[in-house]
């Protein structure tokens, strides 16, 4: 009986139609599993501390190649219900556009690749493996997500030897863009101590606000780098500065601020915050405040060289749209910072203009056109 292919538009509706807020799964695992079950693959889940994790293979273990996708299932929460012009968990085609969270980021990317795997191993099985893992924490923590899908992959000789990440990585223009790395993320939280006082009598205090203006000052007019040749400059934006301090006479004890940065390959996390100790040194020996520093990781800059892989793609991609997509490394984290450290990796997907925003949406044609360069790049791989 011949195979009838999966219509990754309606898979992307069914998918939007489980409420998978993380942590919560919502049925979206639950779905895919069972399909790819039907369609032959080998499925083990892989649910630590609360979060739900699929992988799955179709051929042999340890084969001599083996493609992978990794994508995920949670979506960030709505907000305000009622600002939306649509339900949100409708998963519904109106005049060519799905509607719902996850629409963009990244039900459809995950139906899509989905849909191209089950197809091809229905209707051409390949000399090699294809392997899918989809995590249900990315819009969250990440601590227990495509992390533990890798940790489990390494215990049990699973291995991906190229791999494909399906998040939106276009701007404006369906195969526009291809992210071939990504800058390291790191997020620093500042807290200036002096001393509280009266501000009639400012001789009596030591107030913090003047030292934490004078360092987020000098720390955001400096530039960092210059960026490197596949890499933007480092960026550094301060995005917070408080004190709960509501009384115009008074002078506060303390002073927060938080700072995100962006950074480059000429840069690692150890040489950003080295920098910000210096810098940190500097304000407290000119201003006597005590400055205390707490940073968070969120991954290392990185890059997949241009080669096969990304030719493999960009071919694909120009085949199915008719545009030349151009290589980058914008924009903010994703799971692909995880899966470097297994195999080369690249990402590839829709259009991300509405992702995490009130009335997510995509055009349903480019669903269907993702699943064609998906199914392109694993004909091509595979040949």
């Amino acid at each position: 009986m011949a195979h009838t292919p999966i219509d990754p538009v309606k898979l992307t509706g069914d998918l939007i139609k489980c409420p998978s807020v993380t942590p919560v799964e919502g049925g979206a695992l639950v779905l895919l599993e069972d399909m790819l079950n039907a369609a032959g693959f080998e499925c083990t889940r892989i649910d630590v501390e609360g979060t739900c994790n699929l992988f799955a293979r179709w051929g042999a273990k340890g084969a001599n190649r083996s493609f992978g996708f990794n994508g995920h299932t949670d979506v960030v929460p709505v907000g305000d219900a009622d600002a939306w012009s649509f339900d949100p968990f409708s998963g519904e085609v109106v005049d060519g556009i799905m509607q719902g969270r996850g629409a963009t980021d990244m039900k459809s990317g995950v139906a899509a690749f989905v849909a191209a795997a089950i197809d091809l191993v229905q209707d051409t099985p390949p000399d090699g493996a294809v392997v899918i893992t989809i995590t249900g924490d990315e819009e969250g923590p990440a601590l227990h997500g495509t992390t533990e899908i890798l940790k489990w992959m390494g215990a049990q000789g699973e291995v991906m030897t190229d791999c494909l990440v399906g998040e939106p990585t276009c701007p404006d223009k369906m195969g526009e863009m291809i992210k071939i790395g990504r800058r390291g993320s790191l997020k620093a939280h500042f807290t200036a101590r002096g001393k509280q006082g009266h501000s009639a009598y400012p001789h009596r205090a030591l107030n913090p606000l003047p030292a934490m203006a004078r360092l987020v000052d000098r720390l955001s007019s400096h530039q960092i780098d210059a960026g490197s040749d596949h890499f933007d400059p480092t960026t550094l934006v301060v995005t917070a500065i408080e004190t709960g301090n509501d009384a115009s006479n008074v002078i506060p004890a303390q002073c927060r601020s938080a700072i995100d940065i962006r950074f480059s390959d000429v840069q690692t996390s150890a040489l950003i915050i080295a920098w910000l100790e210096r810098e940190k040194a500097v304000i407290e020996a000119e201003t006597g405040v005590e400055l205390e520093l707490k940073t968070k990781v969120t991954g290392e800059s990185f890059i997949t060289p241009p080669g096969a892989l990304s030719d493999l793609v960009a071919k694909s991609v120009k085949d199915e749209t008719g545009v030349d997509p151009v290589l980058s490394t914008s924009g903010g984290t994703s799971d692909a910072r995880f899966v470097r450290a297994h195999c080369p990796v690249v990402e590839f997907g829709l259009v991300g203009k509405t992702m995490h925003q009130v009335d997510e949406r995509v055009e349903a044609e480019q669903i269907t056109q993702l699943k064609g360069i998906y199914s392109r790049i694993l004909k091509d791989y595979f040949a």
